[in-house]
């Protein structure tokens, strides 16, 4: 989870929690250079006794890569339910996509970001509006 702050003139006028969908290919690249993950490469992977096409993620641990369908938002993988990969890698990649996406969008429209990690493990973004980036 992250928490998104917006900074209009010093004072914080929104604070929002986001839900993302996985649909942006340099966000995929970012969020896999933040977590020092191999870079993702487009294609039809295998999964157990599927494939799917898409962005390949190889998280930590994972027997199969989650599968990253841009097109649709679809997120394919199988981790036999925490046999062949722990939930906790997807989750981490999944805040580390939302997180550079948003950052992305913000920097696009002219706003600077500070991120901050909580303690809890949530990321919090503060958002200047019109700010340099």
């Amino acid at each position: 989870m992250f928490v998104v702050s917006y900074l209009n003139g010093g004072t914080v006028s929104h604070i929002v929690s986001i839900q993302t969908e996985i649909r942006d290919p340099v966000a995929i690249h970012a969020a896999c250079d933040r977590l020092r993950l191999p870079e993702p490469v487009f294609g039809k992977a295998k999964l157990f006794t599927t494939s799917a096409t898409g962005w390949a993620v190889r998280l930590p641990e994972w027997r199969y890569p989650v599968v990253c369908d841009v097109n649709t938002a679809n997120i394919a993988y199988d981790n036999f339910g925490g046999r062949w990969g722990k939930q906790q890698e997807l989750d981490r990649f999944l805040q580390g996509y939302a997180v550079e996406r948003a950052k992305i969008v913000a920097r696009n429209q002219g706003h600077s970001v500070i991120e901050q990690p909580l303690p809890n493990g949530a990321i919090k973004l503060t958002i200047s509006v019109g700010g340099a980036a």
